[in-house]
């Protein structure tokens, strides 16, 4: 199908017989009749002026005066009706009007226009292409899940092939620091001060800074607007770093949903630099694994950063300067995998999409299972056997607005002697890749419950939640299974 022959059906079966498309087809076969609009409203007793509304479809004719411009017309008032592509200007003139008239146009401020016969036909078709950019842009954009989910999967590709490891960053965080006299050891809240006026920036807090903003920069006068109010836990140093390393990093707006997420990694493993330095930090690990007593606790003591960050940065440096593949997650309390990666060929779920964000993690994993534990103050260290080996993993609950979350590192069973917490006798056994694993509820428990249980399912967050397999995607059925079994009356 060619262009001029995609408009037409689109001005013509998409839309039906409108005032539009009608008035078109009158003055269609108005000219092809060689009449003027003076002789045709003398024929049908009507004002020039009422037939030039109908003309350019500001006004929908009653069937009456229809039946009458078809009769002056010599032809019928089915042929006024029609279907039919209309002429190749008329086409152009009609998908033009329709756009002006549609939330493209609206959105960017452009006033509907009168398309005098002046206007050549190359504009109206260059008018109508950038028409039609603009909104195969927006519906691109608007394809979040499925993109977010593709642009995730490649760049988690591209964290696996550098071992989570990107030189290029580590240095800029090395020559911020270096401005700054960083002597090493904890980032102070002072130093992070330090980096913004080095930067240019004096530092603002305020109480109204927009819900949706972490903070607000304003380049003309150098100020960094931050919220007054810290939540619970949180690090005073973390937004400012975060809000300071687009300007580091040299980083534009971004052109599309890869690029966002590239730079959203970017500028977390820029601002994890800057808290742990890789030289120092590298020091600190190397001897601990010397002492064979790596733990992701001393690491995050030692800098005072939460253990989601130590762990994500121990991800960066254990391959790469201790020789250790290593995998991560995050796991939401409902059982929903919202962060990962892996360069130890650990198995993790995963849709067709190959993305694991959004898919339930198995219930026997260390992720999973320390949710159960009592013990909330010390790791959780367990060993789990899967269809791809043993893996030893080590993690903790931690809380945020979304609810409670475990962050958990894991490494090959051939790697546990470098770290504390091998000796622990927990274990578990995870066949994920098998249906049967947890992902179907037991038999008895399901029988009893698969006609009856009809949850509302809760929407996911995230924009990288996929929807898994499943009677009701993303909802555990063991667990629902088991709160209806455990609230049944007697």
């Amino acid at each position: 199908m060619t262009i001029d022959e995609d408009r037409a059906d689109a001005a013509s079966a998409d839309h039906g017989p409108d005032a539009l498309s009608i008035g078109r087809r009158v003055r269609q076969v108005r000219t092809a009749r060689g009449m003027t609009l003076d002789e045709l409203a003398a024929a049908v007793s009507r004002a020039p002026s009422q037939l030039s509304m109908i003309e350019t479809g500001k006004r929908e004719p009653k069937l009456s005066l229809l039946q009458a411009i078809a009769r002056a017309l010599g032809t019928t008032i089915d042929a006024l009706l029609t279907a039919e592509p209309l002429d190749e200007r008329a086409t152009l003139e009609i998908s033009l009007e329709r756009a002006m008239k549609g939330p493209t146009f609206q959105a960017l401020g452009i006033t509907p226009f009168r398309i005098g016969k002046s206007v050549p036909d190359g504009v109206l078709e260059t008018l109508l292409t950038l028409h039609g950019e603009i909104e195969r842009l927006n519906d691109e954009r608007s394809a979040t899940p499925e993109e977010a989910r593709r642009a995730n999967v490649e760049l988690r590709h591209l964290m696996r092939r550098q071992d989570n490891y990107f030189a290029e960053l580590e240095e800029q965080a090395e020559a911020i620091l270096a401005a700054v006299d960083h002597p090493g050891g904890p980032l102070t809240q002072r130093t992070a001060s330090e980096i913004a006026a080095h930067l240019g920036y004096s530092l603002h807090y305020v109480s109204d800074l927009p819900a949706s903003t972490r903070s607000v920069a304003d380049n003309r006068t150098g100020r960094l607007y931050l919220s007054s109010t810290i939540p619970g836990r949180s690090d005073s140093r973390t937004p400012v770093l975060q809000a300071l390393a687009g300007r580091i990093l040299g980083q534009a707006e971004p052109t599309s949903y890869a690029e966002f997420l590239r730079q959203r990694v970017e500028t977390n493993y820029l601002v994890g630099a800057l808290m742990v330095p890789e030289s120092h930090a590298t020091a600190f690990l190397q001897d601990a694994k010397t002492r064979r007593a790596i733990s992701i606790e001393d690491l995050r003591d030692a800098y005072s950063v939460s253990y989601e960050t130590a762990a994500h940065r121990f991800t960066n440096l254990a391959t790469r300067h201790l020789g250790i593949p290593v995998h991560f997650l995050k796991v939401h309390e409902s059982g929903t995998i919202t962060k990962a990666y892996e360069n130890d060929d650990v198995n993790f779920p995963a849709d067709r999409f190959g993305s694991i964000e959004g898919q339930l993690c198995c219930r026997r994993w260390t992720s999973r299972v320390v949710f159960d534990i009592p013990d909330k103050f010390n790791p959780y260290y367990q060993y789990t056997d899967t269809g791809n080996g043993t893996y030893w993993c080590t993690a903790r609950v931690e809380s945020s607005s979304d609810g409670a979350h475990s962050v958990s590192v894991g490494v090959r069973f051939d790697d546990t002697k470098w770290f504390i917490g091998r000796e622990t006798p927990n274990r578990g056994v995870s066949r994920h890749g098998v249906e049967v694993c947890c992902r179907r509820p037991p038999v008895e428990l399901e029988r009893t419950w698969r006609d009856q249980a009809w949850p509302n399912v809760r929407t996911p967050r995230t924009l990288l939640a996929t929807l898994p397999t499943g009677a009701f995607p993303g909802v555990d059925t063991t667990d629902l299974y088991e709160f209806l079994e455990a609230h049944a009356p007697e």
